[in-house]
């Protein structure tokens, strides 16, 4: 035996794997206890909960109803004390320092400029104070002996009509921290090609943007964001697997649009334990990521909103460990396809899959040697 490839890692070996996360959003990964002090320094009294772990647990029961609007109705009591710089930059710094410390080396993080103006703060401001906060938060994270890089995507709501002027933003800012544009909300109602002047003058600005498209709503919006809009990838883009058909045989076809996700290698951001809550999948195990694994869609594992759904990269990857039986191989495919669909350049792409991930779990897969060297010892001893 030359290899520990198909042995199911370890907890510790799943938090300490170098890994890669494209959509979590700021407002939905808070700490309970930030929230609760922030809420009083600002005044906010619509708090459910004041003491941190009932409020976390508030945050998971109340996301954990079937619905995405109910789900979508807990970033009231986020964005209500994401209102000042201080509250954006240490929400911001906390966000990057939690990620690093689960062992996430590369993560764009998204959150919508427009929720937090009624403090007064422009949309500039309120894009600098976050950035700023990430530059924070990973220095904070190198001083505690971890890596991370943060790059921040700028969102427009979906129902709302400021999608060019955020996509604006974005551009603006590309050299500072910001690496995308992205669109979020209620997906029924409100189509992609509504924010059509957004992604034409994206496009023509040469910038990147994922839509989120194809968890609540099913094929027209996975087909809309592509075709009409041009997405460089899929928020979450779950509801794919309508488009796929297993037969009783276990044969399986794919009908036009899924695979022309598949031969274009579209980037899929899955989130599974969000997609349990809103309903798009029953359970990890019929979650549709083992199927698109298999069919060698270009998947991605991410958290979607950490705080909502009680989750951290690790807690998502052991999930899918123990119900695909995966191993450090997958959660390496998993993030080398992450890294590759990344919003920074190529050559940046590159080295972080070369230099970092994969070395990192060569490393992982190693340690079996030296477990059963000293296991020996110990016995001749």
């Amino acid at each position: 035996m030359t290899s520990q490839t198909y042995r199911p890692p370890t907890a510790d070996q799943i938090r300490r794997a170098p890994k890669v996360l494209l959509h979590d959003h700021l407002d939905g990964g808070l700490r309970p206890g930030t929230i609760v002090e922030l809420a009083r320094e600002t005044g906010y009294e619509g708090l459910p909960e004041t003491e941190p772990d009932k409020l976390g647990l508030w945050f998971r029961e109340a996301a954990d109803s079937g619905s995405l609007e109910r789900y979508l109705e807990t970033f009231a009591h986020t964005c209500a004390v994401m209102q000042t710089r201080d509250a954006l930059f240490r929400v911001a710094a906390e966000c990057a320092e939690d990620l690093a410390g689960d062992g996430v080396v590369y993560a764009e993080v998204r959150y919508a400029p427009e929720q937090h103006l009624e403090g007064g703060l422009s949309l500039e401001e309120v894009v600098e104070a976050v950035n700023e906060g990430f530059k924070e938060g990973e220095r904070r994270a190198r001083q505690a002996g971890f890596r991370i890089r943060v790059g921040a995507l700028l969102t427009a709501m979906r129902h709302a009509a400021r999608a060019l002027e955020i996509a604006e933003l974005a551009n603006r800012y590309r050299d500072s921290g910001v690496v995308g544009f992205d669109i979020a909300g209620a997906e029924a109602g409100f189509p992609p090609t509504r924010h059509l002047d957004a992604f034409e003058f994206l496009k023509r600005e040469n910038n990147h943007f994922t839509i989120h498209a194809g968890e609540a709503f099913g094929l027209p919006s996975i087909w809309q964001a592509l075709q009409w809009c041009g997405a460089d990838r899929l928020g979450h883009g779950v509801r794919i697997i309508d488009d796929i058909e297993v037969a009783d045989d276990g044969s399986v076809t794919l009908g036009r649009l899924a695979s022309y996700v598949r031969d274009k290698r579209v980037p899929l951001e899955l989130c599974p334990s969000s997609n349990l809550q809103t309903g798009a999948a029953a359970s990890i195990a019929e979650h549709p990521i083992g199927l698109l694994r298999k069919l060698h869609f270009r998947a991605t594992v991410n958290t979607d909103n950490r705080l909502m759904s009680g989750t951290s990269m690790s807690r998502e990857f052991e999930l899918l460990t123990e119900a695909f039986d995966y191993t450090l191989d997958d959660m390496q495919w998993f993030s080398v396809n992450a890294m590759k669909s990344a919003f920074i350049p190529f050559d940046e792409r590159l080295a972080m899959i070369n230099d970092v991930i994969k070395p990192g779990y060569a490393e992982l897969k190693s340690e079996w040697l030296f477990t059963q060297t000293a296991t020996t010892s110990e016995s001749l001893g």
